[in-house]
């Protein structure tokens, strides 16, 4: 009797063991195919024909449909992307001479004999085609850095150069306001691709020279250990703090600037250009006591 219980004994240990490898075997190659599904998407290689329905669990087929589906989805979104890409770049080739004209012809007639209505109604042409043609600029080069055909090639560069230079580019605008445009003197060096960070840095004077009314607008640098901030702070309208994300946000304008010049792209171009620099834009401002743009750039 003791050696019948016993041999059922070591039977069921037997079965028990043979149970948890057999367990284990199943479990090791299910991790083993979800970790090659996963694998082939993160390389953009999957495809649900690569593996045999009949031989997957319940858990690896709906893993399988889950990624086919999202490999479907990136598909979709990356052809959507081709073909804005193209259109906008058809758009840019296709006005750029329409929109020339229209600057030339409006600039010759400013410069005509014309009653004081026909002037307004040459400026206002002239005005409109150049934010016209600043819309579809700021858009090319949005599309192109967005999707990698121009990539940024950041280097070691003196800020002071490229200051000036973007002070000089408004000096004259910001005169025919009656503001103050000036930059401190600095040695400060960053990062940065010099081209595309004047781009960015020049939206933003840009704009506080489009929306201060009176007072001045300085350009500072500050350095820190491992990055520069450049600070450029204005007296103008300023924006409340409910704004404050959305500025950035393409084609945006604040109720208190619909009225004025601008298209809403300039802020945003300028965050996408400092974030491929690994740097980042803070915004400080209140309505009435005028606004401070801090631009972050790496330094090493």
């Amino acid at each position: 009797m003791d050696n019948i219980i016993l041999i059922i004994g070591i039977v069921l240990i037997l079965t028990a063991c043979i149970i948890a490898v057999t367990e284990r075997i199943r479990t090791e190659r299910i991790i083993d195919s979800i970790e090659k599904m996963l694998r082939a998407a993160m390389n953009g290689n999957f495809s649900s024909e690569s593996f045999d329905e009949g031989r997957l669990s319940k858990l690896e087929a709906e893993l399988s449909g889950f990624l086919s589906s999202s490999s479907l989805s990136a598909k979709n979104i990356e052809n959507e992307r081709d073909k804005i890409k193209s259109l906008i770049s058809d758009i840019s080739h296709q006005t750029k001479t329409p929109i020339a004209n229209l600057i030339l012809y409006s600039e010759l007639l400013e410069n005509a004999e014309l009653s004081d209505i026909d002037q307004s109604n040459a400026k206002a042409i002239h005005e409109q085609a150049e934010k016209l043609r600043f819309l579809i600029d700021s858009l090319v080069k949005l599309s192109r850095l967005e999707n990698g055909i121009l990539a940024l090639e950041p280097k070691e560069t003196p800020l002071e150069p490229m200051i000036n230079g973007i002070v000089h580019q408004f000096k004259e605008k910001a005169e025919a306001k009656g503001l103050e445009l000036k930059a401190d003197k600095t040695d400060a060096k960053a990062v940065i691709d010099e081209k595309w960070t004047h781009e960015a840095i020049a939206n933003i004077v840009d704009n506080a020279v489009k929306y201060t009314d009176k007072g001045s607008i300085k350009v500072s640098v500050v350095p820190y250990e491992m990055f520069i901030r450049i600070d450029i702070k204005d007296t103008g309208i300023g924006i409340p703090e409910e704004e404050h994300a959305k500025v950035f946000k393409r084609f945006y304008r604040g109720n208190a600037v619909k009225q004025k010049e601008g298209v809403g792209i300039g802020l945003h171009l300028a965050r996408e250009i400092i974030s491929e620099e690994g740097g980042y834009i803070k915004l400080t401002s209140k309505p009435e006591a005028g606004s401070t743009f801090s631009v972050f750039l790496p330094k090493k």
